[in-house]
């Protein structure tokens, strides 16, 4: 089988190295891919959302799969285009992905089929919003209603703030057409998780669970970020609140999918933010997280390339879904002033000294320049590990990131602490 592979991020890298794999996989491209992806795969010199390109190239090298990694072409409707012309291809079509291409839309659906979730308003209009701020109290939410990046969301304490980042969203449009509308919504209190949910749009395949650190700075301070780490699994998610999540959340998502008619395909995350083992949703993601799907695939004890293909092919339900009885975590190193101004080009030296067992990198924002690795993105490598422990992976993963030079880079030095903390 040949597999084209879409992205250039983490998550993407993550894809690639899982699915080589399996014996059924003869040849894999990536598209556009990174410096790490290109020493395993072969790189396409075609953007991720330029799916006309993208379609051409499937055509004429006969691609059996395509695999979409970020949230942009299927917001512009990549999945649709490919089906059109015949091609197999793991994701949700356009109307189904406005599930994360507009906050509104899937707020919406959600208080439509009583799906808990925080009480919201949205606008369009800056005056009403500013008006709204006035009178609420905090601390509230404020997301752009389009896709940016994962950093399209700040937490606000005061007027000021809501303030300052509706100025941004709507009027100086730092995140351009997709803060034209902005959702402002509760502040939930607890501790927040991902769940993955694999679907042919018959079978629901629930993954194993995992936590993402978004913020920038240890002990979940600083600016949102789209992820400085992840772990999984993750001890909140104990039996009893998976129970929970399926029941009061995941059940209720897919009989609202039947009766509004959204055939969804590919795999849903679900944000979560659980208190006293009872979850409310956060958000909606159309595509695996990055950086959880690290983790995740990193403790996948079958058959990846299988989970994709025969989710694709409508044969979900014949998958057998194994785990790995260990701990995995990634701690994502980002350039210097990420996620705001960063320089590009910086050399990462040191990493061809990382040969430990147990520890992959997986690259994100990075480019060859005369051989050598350097900075191309926000962030830029997802260190990971695994071990019999989540102690032990946490340990082996930090060994890794410090032979790293960070003279470039930053990270965070508390991913798993959350789930070690709960460990009995």
């Amino acid at each position: 089988m040949k597999v084209l592979v879409v992205g250039s991020g983490g998550r993407e890298h993550a894809i690639c190295w899982s699915i080589l794999k399996s014996n059924k996989v003869s040849k894999v491209f990536c598209a556009p891919g990174n410096a790490g992806i290109g020493d395993i795969v072969d790189l396409v010199n075609i953007d991720s959302d330029d799916i006309a390109n993208l379609l051409g190239f499937a055509l004429s090298n006969k691609i059996d799969l395509t695999i979409v990694g970020p949230e942009q072409p299927l917001s512009v409707g990549i999945v649709d285009l490919f089906r059109e012309n015949g091609l197999l291809i793991f994701g949700p079509n356009k109307d189904s992905a406005q599930l994360e291409s507009s906050k509104e839309f899937s707020k919406i659906f959600m208080k439509k089929h009583h799906i808990p979730t925080a009480n919201f308003e949205s606008f369009s209009d800056y005056d009403e919003a500013i008006k709204f701020v006035s009178n609420s109290n905090y601390p509230l939410v404020v997301k752009a209603d389009g896709l940016a990046a994962g950093k399209g969301v700040r937490v606000c304490f005061n007027l000021e703030e809501a303030s300052e980042f509706l100025t941004f969203l709507m009027q100086d449009k730092i995140f351009s057409l997709s803060g034209e509308k902005v959702v402002i919504e509760e502040f939930l209190e607890g501790e927040e998780a991902s769940f993955f949910v694999f679907t042919d749009g018959r079978t629901i395949l629930p993954l194993d669970s995992s936590q993402d650190h978004k913020r920038l700075l240890d002990n979940d301070l600083g600016p949102n970020t789209g992820g400085m780490g992840a772990y999984s699994p993750a001890p909140i998610i104990d039996h009893e609140t998976r129970d929970n999540i399926m029941n009061d959340i995941v059940h209720p998502v897919f009989a609202g999918f039947k009766k509004d008619s959204i055939n969804y395909t590919g795999v849903l995350y679900i944000g979560l933010m659980i208190k006293n083992k009872k979850s409310k949703v956060v958000e909606f993601n159309c595509r695996f997280g990055d950086p959880e799907t690290q983790p995740l695939l990193y403790r996948l004890d079958s058959d990846a390339f299988d989970l994709f293909y025969m989710t694709a092919k409508e044969e979900l339900k014949d998958y057998k879904l194994l785990w790995k009885k260990k701990s995995s975590v990634t701690v994502v190193m980002a350039a210097k002033g990420y996620p705001g101004k960063y320089d590009l080009d910086k050399p990462i030296k040191n990493l061809s000294k990382l040969r430990t067992q147990g520890v992959t990198i997986f690259h994100a924002g990075t480019s060859k320049i005369d051989n050598e690795v350097c900075i191309n993105g926000g962030r830029v490598l997802g260190v990971t590990a695994e071990g019999d422990s989540l102690e032990d992976a946490v340990a082996l993963v930090y060994e890794s990131v410090f032979k790293i030079d960070s003279t470039n880079l930053v990270y965070r030095k508390d991913i798993g602490q959350k789930g070690l903390r709960k460990k009995p």
